[in-house]
């Protein structure tokens, strides 16, 4: 008899049982050339950076705009770049483009594809995470949910269609961006040092049967 295929995922109901997540460390804004230098000097001493961005919804079919926060995060800070202000400037892009920096996001092809819009770039020295927990037999793709799994919290996700272009960002704009970002590297940390082991997951179940036609 063939063996049930399994795999590691949290549903919809067992997520919102979570307690919340909540950011922890420093917050810097980041909305000046001069503050750009400063924050991409400290973080090019990083090994590892948390990567993620933020759009500002639009309501209009066919209408779209460009990236307004680009959040960039070590263990324990996380520099909120306001580029909708600064834009791409050639420190940000070095640092993107540098393959000895190791840069983890998810769906992070189409943060790429709205940075483009930008300004043209190279990205190197990215893991997409929703590649890279495959590995571990999740299969779940939400950052929320990876999230979950590994951490037993819930992130919220009620910030993400605020305004990113606002004169000023509230705190909880500034929390949500930074703990999205920093839950990208704790992620990553988490699996890479061996310490989940899918087997032993509460979230371990069997496969869905394929669907036969």
């Amino acid at each position: 008899m063939e063996e049930t295929k399994k795999i590691v995922s949290i549903s919809k109901e067992e997520l919102a049982t979570l307690p919340a997540a909540s950011y922890q460390g420093n917050i810097i804004l980041v909305d000046s050339e001069e503050d750009v230098s400063k924050a991409i000097e400290t973080l090019s001493k990083e090994r590892i950076i948390g990567f993620d961005t933020e759009t500002k919804p639009s309501f209009r079919r066919g209408q779209s705009n460009k990236v307004a926060l680009l959040q960039l995060a070590s263990d324990t800070t996380c520099y909120l770049f306001r580029i909708n202000r600064t834009g791409l400037t050639e420190p940000i892009r070095q640092l993107l483009e540098n393959d000895s920096i190791i840069k983890v996001g998810l769906s992070i092809h189409d943060d790429f594809h709205n940075l483009n819009k930008i300004c043209e770039l190279s990205p190197c020295g990215f893991i997409d995470l929703q590649q890279y927990v495959k590995d571990y037999m999740i299969v779940d793709n939400s950052l929320s949910r990876i999230y979950g799994i590994l951490f037993d919290q819930r992130i919220s996700k009620g910030q993400r269609l605020t305004n990113w272009e606002a004169d000023e960002l509230s705190e909880h704009q500034q929390a949500y961006a930074a703990l999205d970002a920093l839950a990208c590297i704790r992620i990553y940390n988490h699996l890479n040092s061996g310490k989940f082991n899918p087997l032993t997951s509460r979230h371990l179940k069997d496969a869905p049967e394929p669907e036969t036609h």
